[in-house]
């Protein structure tokens, strides 16, 4: 453009020269027709003809000069025009492909963010079941300790209530012993006073065991009869005191007293506090068991949830893959597996495809256009069974022959009955079967615009007009 500019400059300015020159030479020619023919000599009359001759020459010729100028001025304005025109257009190009692109860029973002969404949500919802998971094991786990301590616990009361009951007998024994005997002295000592009117000591100086008993009424009675009878005899000798003969008599007089059975004055107390810890204990277990039930209750609705979309979907994509890859493969065999059917929540997905002609089943064995086409039938089965409003598709059939290429056209045509189809491509029959073309073209002086062409039957309307 600058280049142009001072071609311009210099131009105009050798056109001003040329004028210059010209009206020099017309003045000169004015002043020589001017001037007397008569006094002039032959000669000089000659030479001045042949100088009008001369200046007339220069004169076409300056104007010849001129009007060259002057066309290639008009040239390099109507060249700078058709740049600024071209420039405007350009802008124009730029600003339309500025807001397609920003167009672009808004559906790419709303296509990523309808894929976050989705990842999101299968994001939560896996968090949500290992939540649920861990959760449930924790609570699992805590619920076993909960039960051997409580076992413990039960194990530790009975121990205790042994020790308890162990050491309050004892005391009870020790304190009945106790009151008993100072009951019994009591009792002997009344009945000693009363009885025989003597004090303690002087029964214990007379009946202590420092004083012999005397023989027994038996011993006396087998001797008054011995004696009876003739017999020499002696009469029997006092008995010393047998302690442990008196003791056994004390002790069995003892268990004979314990039969008649104890009085526990802790008895409500004790059974306050046991009665007290069961009902805290059962309470904390019903807890326990209720936030058990709970949890598991959640865990089988998202569980029956999970597997109730899952199956749902798999089916829809199973069914409909089967017809999609008929579709493209005419006589071929392609399905979806489960590698653990058994278990929903867990089992994988394998791709079986099979195209006509062939054995094979693996996709590792496929050809790169076999692969791209199984892949494409696997996609579009996934729109058919869960359809969406919009899909963008990019060079989806780069790989394809054109056999191949017109059979998914073909599936392209069912998909847009119910949804917008956004196909970045290069193939020429894809863009044949479009309703709107958005792309790149370059026009016949070299220059690339952006066009946007909307398709109606047989006739091409262009939508966006490029100057």
């Amino acid at each position: 453009m600058a280049t142009l500019i001072r071609q311009r400059d210099e131009l105009e300015t050798g056109r001003v020269q040329t004028v210059e020159e010209l009206a020099a030479l017309e003045q000169r020619l004015h002043n020589a027709e001017q001037a007397p023919l008569f006094d002039a000599a032959p000669t000089d009359r000659q030479v001045t003809v042949a100088a009008a001759e001369a200046a007339r020459s220069a004169e076409v010729e300056a104007r010849l000069t001129v009007r060259t100028a002057e066309e290639r001025a008009n040239a390099v304005r109507g060249r700078a025009d058709s740049l600024r025109r071209a420039a405007a257009a350009e802008r124009e190009a730029r600003l339309r492909a500025k807001r397609a692109r920003e167009a672009r860029e808004h559906a790419a973002a709303v296509a990523a963010a309808v894929a976050e969404s989705g990842r999101g949500l299968a994001q939560r919802l896996h968090a949500t079941v290992g939540v649920a998971s861990r959760r449930r094991d924790a609570l699992a786990a805590e619920r076993h300790q909960r039960i051997e301590a409580l076992a413990k616990v039960r194990e530790q009361v009975t121990e205790f209530s042994s020790k308890i009951a162990a050491v309050t007998e004892a005391l009870h024994r020790d304190e009945v012993a106790k009151a008993q005997a100072a009951l019994r002295i009591e009792q002997l000592e009344q009945q000693v006073l009363d009885q025989f009117g003597m004090a303690t000591a002087d029964l214990v100086a007379e009946y202590g065991p420092d004083v012999p008993l005397p023989p027994s009424e038996l011993e006396m009675a087998e001797y008054e009869q011995a004696r009876e009878r003739g017999e020499q005899v002696t009469a029997p000798a006092p008995m010393p005191f047998d302690r442990s003969t008196q003791e056994r008599r004390a002790k069995k007089a003892e268990r004979e007293l314990n039969e008649l059975g104890r009085v526990n004055p802790l008895a409500l107390e004790e059974f306050a506090a046991l009665e007290e810890r069961y009902n805290f204990l059962s309470t904390q277990l019903e807890d326990v068991k209720g936030a058990r039930k709970d949890l598991l209750d959640v865990i089988t609705d998202v569980d029956t949830r999970i597997l109730q979309v899952f199956t749902e979907a798999f089916i829809d994509v199973e069914r409909e893959f089967t017809q999609v890859f008929s579709a493209l493969f005419p006589g071929g065999e392609g399905r979806l597996l489960l590698t653990d059917p058994n278990d929903m929540l867990t089992t994988g997905i394998e791709v079986e495809a099979r195209p006509p002609g062939k054995k094979i089943k693996r996709l590792s064995l496929l050809s790169g256009g076999e692969k791209s086409l199984t892949a494409v039938a696997m996609l579009v089965a996934i729109f058919r069974a869960r359809p969406s409003p919009f899909y963008v598709m990019d060079e989806v059939e780069a790989a394809l022959d054109d056999v191949n290429l017109r059979r998914l056209i073909g599936l392209f045509e069912q998909l847009r009955e119910r949804s917008q189809l956004i196909v970045i491509t290069h193939q020429k029959p894809t863009m044949e079967v479009a309703d709107a073309l958005y792309g790149v073209t370059m026009r016949d002086d070299g220059i690339t615009a952006v066009i946007s062409q909307r398709m109606r039957g047989q006739e091409l309307v262009t939508a966006a007009s490029v100057r």
